[in-house]
């Protein structure tokens, strides 16, 4: 009886887990990857229950929970390689879960003694979770969890790997219908309550970082665009700046204004206007890389720090942000309505500070403003004849396709 009763422990802990995870995921609106946690720990309880209640002579048994166990191990590894952004490559998991199954079969039908079928399994989810290594191992990301991450999963493929055959070197044959009572089923039973305890904290409290970043990002983004807002931007450019200079990296700034916004506002209305500004900003987002940063700095006024980047590259991304910003179609305007933008760019120089880039950004911006908008200017290349503007138009410059 008291066997029966702490067997239940471990699926139990599973299953309080598993609801964890679902609440953490809806609660906080998190990544999928963290319902993913959820579903493995699930899976896993089902494997255990499985274990736990079905007869162990069963022929069934085992097939049936290696299923459960193996569809838990991978999701789990799945989850977390997702989580920091690399793939798993499911077809050598499915290679070796097959691999696995066709022995445990063979073991299965040649023998009553589940000793060998243990070993076999046992080492089909170490393999795996040392797949699961290997994939994390190539990755970018560095956290400290991320450490605890792969520790806890090296120490479960170690573990997967080396704790049947040890057991069975003292417990020796284990016929099926006695094995609940044996030694080992009590020790898997402590090895996998520990191990699943462990990885699930070190989730739980990666998971509790990322909803808490995630909170954080969302006072530092800009509610229309989704792009970070001026404090954030600039707080962004203290950092990029100064690493830039210590790296030897090129960093420009583009700063980009929407041609005649208020204009918009008048005819249109400051809904339509709203549907603009958020139309350029995820443009801007889709168009920029990962490791640059962009920002809505003012009503239409918008900033991209371009992250070792020099100044000819700059100024080709400025200008594919204007043409594309041009052909883009809004909702509220007239369909053969073009918004314009204007963009000026600076690259930063040596010992130079952020408001100093910007000062700078900002006259080149300026200039393309009196040279007849929709235009890119670049403060590092001074033209033939600067006095060469063009005055600024009284009425709406929006340009209108022809229509025949």
């Amino acid at each position: 009886m008291q066997t029966q009763i702490l067997g239940l422990l471990t699926p139990l802990m599973a299953l309080f887990f598993s609801a964890a995870f679902v609440v953490l995921w809806r609660a906080g609106g998190l990544k999928r990857h963290v319902l993913g946690f959820g579903i493995a720990y699930a899976l896993s309880a089902i494997g255990f229950l499985l274990t736990h209640f079905l007869p162990t002579d069963a022929f069934y048994v085992f097939h049936l929970t290696q299923i459960f166990y193996t569809l838990g191990s991978v999701l789990i590894i799945a989850s977390v390689c997702d989580r920091v952004g690399q793939k798993l490559h499911l077809g050598s998991m499915i290679f070796v879960y097959l691999g696995a199954a066709l022995l445990l079969a063979a073991a299965i039908g040649l023998s009553n003694d589940v000793a060998p079928r243990l070993v076999i399994v046992n080492i089909g989810y170490g393999v795996i979770f040392a797949m699961g290594v290997t994939t994390l191992l190539t990755a970018n990301r560095r956290t400290v969890l991320d450490h605890f991450i792969i520790a806890i999963m090296a120490f479960q493929a170690v573990d997967f790997l080396a704790r049947p055959t040890l057991t069975l070197l003292f417990e020796q044959a284990i016929p099926a219908e006695v094995y609940r009572d044996s030694v080992y089923y009590s020790l898997i039973g402590l090895a996998l309550g520990v191990k699943g305890v462990s990885m699930a904290l070190v989730l739980i409290a990666a998971t509790i970082a990322e909803w808490t970043t995630a909170l954080r990002e969302s006072g530092e983004r800009d509610a229309l665009t989704g792009l970070r807002n001026r404090g954030s931007f600039e707080e962004t450019m203290g950092d990029m700046l100064p690493a830039a200079h210590a790296e030897g990296r090129a960093l420009s700034l583009i700063v980009a204004d929407i041609d005649h916004f208020k204009q918009v506002n008048d005819i249109w209305g400051h809904q339509a206007g709203d549907q603009a500004i958020s139309g350029f900003g995820e443009l801007i987002a889709n168009i920029v890389r990962e490791c640059d940063t962009a920002g809505r700095i003012g009503g239409e006024e918008f900033c991209i720090a371009a992250w070792d980047c020099n100044n000819d590259a700059a100024q080709g991304l400025a200008e594919r942000v204007r043409q594309a910003f041009a052909a883009l179609r809004h909702p509220g305007l007239n369909d053969n309505v073009e918004l314009t933008a204007s963009f000026g760019v600076a690259t930063a120089r040596n010992g130079e500070s952020y408001m100093q880039l910007f000062a700078r950004a900002d006259e080149a911006l300026y200039k393309a403003k009196t040279r007849g908008r929709d235009r890119v200017e670049n403060a590092e290349k001074r033209h033939l004849d600067d006095t060469k503007a063009q005055p600024d138009a009284e009425l709406i410059a929006l340009k209108k396709t022809a229509t025949g």
